[in-house]
């Protein structure tokens, strides 16, 4: 795995190390593909834009987040999340990671 290389997959489970909040990954960008006015108000401490950002949906919340890698570690619980859109993502919990949905043609 290339030093460029995502450290994260969908259906893994992370933490988000400054906010301190569980989720699972449902997207992976390998750099970031916001908005610059999205960056400038949302990303204050201005993680690099050209390495990997990811999609979360967050544990005990009806939201997603945008997230950059290096606010990211793996969440090491095993635990499920709460969310009400798993189910559009995903179709199973096993081995303490979620099962993504296959791609439809």
């Amino acid at each position: 795995m290339s030093d460029d290389s995502p450290r994260f997959r969908v259906g893994q489970l992370v933490h988000h190390r400054r906010f301190n909040y569980r989720g699972v990954i449902v997207g992976v960008d390998p750099e970031f593909r916001g908005t610059e006015a999205w960056y400038q108000l949302m990303a204050t401490s201005r993680p690099p834009k050209d390495r990997p950002w990811y999609q979360v949906l967050v544990h005990n919340a009806g939201h997603r987040t945008y997230v950059a890698e290096r606010n990211l570690e793996p969440d090491p619980s095993g635990e499920q999340i709460d969310h009400p859109e798993l189910g559009r993502f995903f179709t199973a919990f096993s081995g303490g990671r979620y099962v993504p949905r296959e791609e439809e043609d």
